[in-house]
C-alpha cells in the first residue's frame, strides 16, 4: 500500500470527485459510513457519544458519523467548536441535515465555559481537524483537545488526531494534539503514524478503505509503502519438485563469542527455519561443541581463535554471507571484518558487533558490498549517523544513508522501516511488543540472510524477512502472550508464517 503525503491526499480526493465522478458531499457520505460500521461492529452502543466537530471537511465527517449513528438509537451529543464563523460548504450542509432529520442536541463552544460535563461511560469522536492541517492548533481549538485529553475517557478520532500534522511534527504543540484510542484513518495511513513520537497520540489505528479512484492512486508517485500480506505473497518464491539443498543456496553466518553462543545457535536456526539449503556457522573454537549439540542441521566453520572471530578464508564460496551478532569488537575481531568487506564481492548481512565495528570505524562504510543489507536497532543506527531532532528528521538521515552508501538500511522496531538504495522506504505491518526481547534481533538476521543466500535479491530478502519475522512473532503471541515471548518462539513459528502468507490454514 502506498503511504501518500497529506497534500497528495487531497489531490486523490478531488481526481476521485472529479472523475468517479461523484459529488463531494456523497464522497464525504461514503467515507463517513465506513467509520460508522466500524463503531458499530467494535464500541459499546451503551455509551454515550459526545461527537466534537471543527468547521473543515474533518467536521463533516463527524457530523455524517452522528447523524448515522443516531439513526441506529447511539445516544449522540454533537458540539461545534466555533474556530471560526463558517464552516466549509459540506461541513454546513451535513449540520443542516442533522437540525432538519434528527433531535441531536447541538451545542456550540466559543469558550471553556461551554465545555460539557464528560461522565465516565462516555466516548468522544474527534471530528476537529483532519490530515489537511498546515498549523499548529491555537486559541478555543488548542482549549478544547486539551479538555478532551483530560477527559480519561476513550477518544475515537476520524482520519488523523486532530492537531496532528500528516509528515513532520517538529514545530507543532505536543500539548494541542488529541491523544486518540482509535484513529480511524481513511484509505491510507499517515505518515507521522510510523514515527515513534507519536505513539500517545495515535495508540492504535485501523485503515478504513472508502473507495478513491484507483487511476489516481496508482499514477501518483511516492517514496513510501505500507507492507501488506498479497504483496509478499506475490514475491515468495515456488520450491520446485525436482530441486535439491543446492539449489536453495548455502550461507555462512559469523556469530558468537566466549559466553555469546546463543546468537549463532538463533541466528543459524532462524536461516534454517527460513529454508536455506545449506547453512555454515563460522564460530571461534571454543564454541565448535556448542553448535554441533544444539544445531545438527548445521556445519560449522572454526576460526583460528579460541575465544573471537579473526577471520575466514574463501568467502565467495558462499551464496550469501551474514556477519555481526555477538562478535564482538576485539582488534582481532575488526581485522577479520576489515578482510571480508575487502574480499567478499556479494551483499552481506551486517548486524550488531558488525555495525559497533562500523560505528567506531566510518572508513569502512565505504568499504560495504553495495546492495548489503544492514540491521540496525534505533542506539545502533545514532552511533552510525549522529543524533536527530526528531523521527522525522531520523527519516530522513535512514533514506539518505541508503542512498548514499547504496544499501539497504533496516531500522528496527515498531513497524520496521527498510531505506532502499532508490529512496523508497518500506514500513512493516507485522510484529508487537513482546519482540523487544534479548535475541530477537539474531533471528532477523538469520531470516534475512536465508532469503538472501537463496536467491532474493536484497530489496526482497529484506522486505520479506522483515515480515516474516514480525508475523512469526504475532502468531506466537496468540498462544503465550506478549511477556512471555523469546526469540526461540519467533523461529519455532516460521512455518506457520509462511503458511499464513500463502493463506493456508494455521492451527
Amino acid at each position: 500500500m502506498k503511504i501518500f503525503r497529506s497534500s497528495q491526499i487531497r489531490e486523490i480526493d478531488h481526481f476521485t470527485i472529479q472523475n468517479e465522478p461523484i459529488k463531494s458531499i456523497d464522497l464525504m457520505e461514503r467515507a463517513a459510513s465506513t467509520i460508522t460500521q466500524w463503531i458499530i461492529q467494535n464500541i459499546e452502543k451503551t455509551k454515550k457519544y459526545l461527537v466534537f466537530v471543527g468547521p473543515g471537511n474533518n467536521g463533516g465527517d463527524a457530523l455524517v458519523v452522528a447523524r448515522q449513528l443516531f439513526i441506529q438509537n447511539y445516544i449522540i451529543e454533537v458540539y461545534i467548536i466555533r474556530i471560526s464563523e463558517d464552516l466549509s460548504p459540506d461541513c454546513e450542509i451535513n449540520l443542516n441535515r442533522i437540525k432538519k432529520d434528527t433531535t441531536i442536541k447541538i451545542k456550540e463552544i466559543y469558550s471553556q465555559k461551554d465545555f460539557p460535563l464528560i461522565q465516565e461511560n462516555s466516548i468522544i469522536i474527534d471530528g476537529i481537524f483532519g490530515s489537511g492541517l498546515t498549523r499548529k492548533t491555537d486559541g478555543i481549538a488548542s482549549e478544547t483537545i486539551r479538555f478532551i485529553n483530560n477527559s480519561k475517557v476513550e477518544v475515537i478520532s476520524i482520519d488523523i488526531p486532530s492537531g496532528l500534522f500528516g509528515e513532520d511534527n517538529s514545530e507543532n504543540n505536543s500539548e494541542s494534539i488529541i491523544k486518540a484510542d482509535y484513529t480511524l484513518t481513511l484509505q491510507f495511513p499517515k505518515l507521522s503514524f510510523f514515527f515513534p513520537e507519536n505513539q500517545g497520540y495515535v495508540k492504535k489505528w485501523i485503515i478504513l478503505p472508502i473507495g478513491l479512484h484507483p487511476t489516481i492512486i496508482n499514477s501518483t508517485e511516492t517514496p513510501f509503502f505500507y507492507i501488506q500480506n498479497d504483496y509478499i505473497k506475490d514475491h515468495l518464491k515456488i520450491r520446485q519438485k525436482f530441486s535439491h539443498k543446492g539449489t536453495y543456496g548455502h550461507v555462512l553466518l559469523i556469530s558468537g563469542s566466549y559466553g555469546k553462543m546463543g546468537a549463532a545457535i538463533l541466528g543459524a536456526r532462524a536461516c534454517l527455519r527460513t529454508g536455506i539449503g545449506l547453512a555454515t556457522v563460522h564460530i571461534p573454537k571454543l564454541g565448535y561443541q556448542i553448535i554441533q549439540t544444539a544445531l545438527p542441521e548445521a556445519m560449522t566453520s572454526i576460526d583460528q581463535s579460541e575465544l573471537i572471530f579473526s577471520g575466514i578464508n574463501n568467502p565467495n564460496d558462499y551464496t550469501a554471507i551474514g556477519i555481526g551478532p555477538a562478535i564482538g569488537t576485539k582488534p582481532n575481531t575488526i581485522k577479520g571484518f576489515t578482510s571480508l568487506l575487502n574480499d567478499y564481492l556479494n551483499p552481506l548481512v551486517i548486524d550488531a558487533d558488525g555495525l559497533n565495528i562500523l560505528s567506531k570505524h566510518k572508513e569502512l562504510i565505504n568499504k560495504i558490498p553495495e546492495h548489503s543489507i544492514l540491521t540496525p536497532h534505533p542506539k545502533e543506527f545514532e552511533r552510525l549517523v549522529g543524533k536527530w531532532k526528531n523521527d522525522y528528521e531520523r527519516l530522513q538521515m535512514q533514506i539518505e544513508f541508503a542512498v548514499k552508501n547504496k544499501l539497504f538500511l533496516v531500522l528496527k522496531g515498531a513497524n520496521t522501516s527498510i531505506a532502499c538504495p532508490d529512496g523508497t522506504c518500506y514500513f512493516n505491518s507485522t510484529g508487537n511488543p513482546g519482540m523487544a526481547t534479548a535475541g530477537s534481533g539474531d533471528v532477523l538476521t538469520g531470516i534475512i540472510l536465508s532469503l538472501l543466500g537463496q536467491g532474493y535479491d536484497s530489496k526482497f530478502a529484506a522486505i520479506i524477512g522483515v515480515y516474516l519475522h514480525g508475523l512469526a512473532a504475532d502468531i506466537a503471541i496468540e498462544t503465550i502472550g506478549e511477556e512471555a515471548l523469546i526469540a526461540s518462539d519467533i523461529i519455532e513459528n516460521l512455518g506457520k508464517a509462511f503458511l499464513k502468507i500463502k493463506h493456508k490454514n494455521v492451527e
